[in-house]
């Protein structure tokens, strides 16, 4: 019973972050959902691939049921990184629907086999896993990308949020502008001689 139980919540947890991921790029243009926002490049359409990946491989070829499509490896010197972007000739409706697909082939893969099946990971240092442990790992992996996905978001149109209907109201930027200075006095405030004697007082 138990079992049943945990297989179900990680499954719908992961369900939900899945659809997170593909709301972050509703109603950007092109460039936007493509273009490097961070020093490493890191870009909304470029998660969704990457995503894409791990999830044909961690629940296709780890319990040997694999992805029917081709898609580059991380392990591959000549591919490397290339699940991090997406080049001129790849669309957004590719990508998203191989993402899609990469859902369905996963979640046959959760409903076909026990929580306790298991499966082996060999670039794991301990490879030797369970379905229990893939479902834990994608729903972190994809959780963490959701949150690298809403700060890029937010960089372009101010827009948070897990969903369309827990989505923050928009606010102009004279807000934000306020609630910027405001941390940012805080922040400096900390390390004022004052302030970082207090501190060493109790210690």
């Amino acid at each position: 019973m138990i079992d049943d139980f945990a297989k179900e919540y990680l499954h719908r947890g992961l369900r939900d972050i899945r659809e997170a991921m593909l709301w972050k790029l509703d109603g950007l243009g092109e460039y936007d959902i493509r273009r490097p926002l961070t020093s490493s490049g890191t870009n909304l359409l470029g998660l969704v691939k990457h995503l894409s990946l791990l999830e044909s491989a961690y629940f296709g070829e780890v319990f040997d049921r694999p992805f029917p499509e081709p898609l580059p490896r991380w392990d591959d010197a000549e591919e490397h990184g290339a699940d991090m972007w997406a080049t001129e000739h790849e669309t957004r409706g590719e990508i998203v629907d191989r993402y899609r697909r990469a859902w369905e082939h996963s979640d046959a893969t959760i409903t076909a086999v026990a929580i306790d099946s298991p499966g082996h990971v060999p670039w794991w240092p301990r490879p030797d896993v369970k379905l229990f442990d893939i479902l834990v790992h994608m729903l972190t992996e994809t959780s963490r990308h959701a949150g690298h996905a809403d700060i890029l978001r937010e960089q372009l149109d101010g827009s948070t949020g897990t969903r369309a209907q827990y989505a923050t109201s928009q606010r102009d930027a004279t807000f934000w502008e306020a609630r910027w200075a405001k941390i940012e006095r805080t922040a400096k405030a900390a390390v004022t001689p004052d302030h970082a004697g207090s501190h060493d007082s109790m210690r």
